[in-house]
């Protein structure tokens, strides 16, 4: 039901923001409109404020099933000696652990620690992060609906955390013969199984043998594209079509890959042609 509401919201977003700076402080994001946008895929949920020349000027991220919630503030400056950020609204405020060498992945400085269980009090007002002297904030509160999307997806990730792993099966994937993904050319082929995805936007991909359930933003659920394959889950190809446009998915080991929103690494690199658009991401 949650990643139904989000599906629905994905495009929906909030008037602009007024920005306040304490005495003294500096604040980068200041006097810039800004609306709220949030974002799905599944590495998790993001609820980000884009101004209006198309950057991010604050975004909150729950990596699922980790159950943690992330801070970043792209425009921040690392401070070396300080290792917190405050985030919150009014009296509700939460302290999250920053690495005060910066964040090279997203830029900026990102705060991180376990998803509080007041997070939509921390939203229900002006949104604001502070690191040092730094203000950025405070952005205009989000839309209820947000909130809700955004706390119901965070939850999901913190449950998942302690949910015990299912016991493993011994009946057999397949009851009557190879599945259809896993033959070409009337021969059989390995399962390759992977999980691909990438961010800015949202996508993933997830594959078996030749077939590639490929899903965004709006279309959660996944499109299945049968293509042709070659070479193998770390370092392939599949190539087909998706609404009569080429669909082309490439594979390549890369120790160190970043999806640019968890601090997760991943071992492989994925390039994507779909749309008549090359996206770019990471896979497991």
């Amino acid at each position: 039901m949650r990643h139904s509401m989000i599906a629905v919201l994905l495009l929906a977003s909030c008037g602009g923001s007024d920005n306040a700076v304490a005495p003294g402080a500096s604040n980068p994001m200041a006097a810039r409109p800004a609306q709220w946008d949030l974002q799905s895929s599944g590495e998790g949920v993001a609820l980000v404020v884009v101004e209006s020349a198309g950057t991010t000027a604050l975004r909150l991220f729950c990596p699922a099933g980790a159950g943690t919630l992330l801070v970043n503030v792209p425009g921040f400056d690392p401070i070396g000696s300080e290792q917190r950020m405050s985030f919150g609204q009014g009296g509700d405020v939460e302290v999250l652990v920053v690495d005060p060498s910066g964040d090279t992945a997203r830029g900026g400085v990102t705060g991180a620690g376990p998803v509080p269980e007041n997070l939509a009090a921390l939203l229900s007002g002006g949104v604001t992060a502070s690191y040092g002297a730094q203000i950025s904030g405070p952005h205009a509160q989000p839309r209820a609906d947000l909130i809700a999307a955004f706390v119901g997806a965070c939850a999901d990730g913190a449950s998942e955390v302690n949910k015990p792993s299912p016991e493993p099966s011994d009946t057999p994937v397949s009851q009557g013969g190879v599945s259809a993904c896993l033959t070409q050319d009337g021969r059989a082929i390995a399962a390759n199984t992977l999980r691909a995805f990438g961010t800015e936007p949202f996508w993933g991909a997830q594959v078996e043998g030749r077939c590639v359930t490929y899903s965004h933003p709006e279309d959660q659920a996944g499109t299945r594209v049968w293509t042709t394959f070659s070479g193998s889950a770390a370092n392939g190809v599949w190539s087909g079509a998706l609404d009569g446009q080429p669909f082309v998915m490439r594979t390549r080991p890369q120790p160190g890959c970043s999806d640019g929103m968890s601090d997760t690494l991943y071992a492989i690199a994925v390039s994507l042609t779909v749309g008549g658009e090359q996206r770019s991401g990471c896979a497991e």
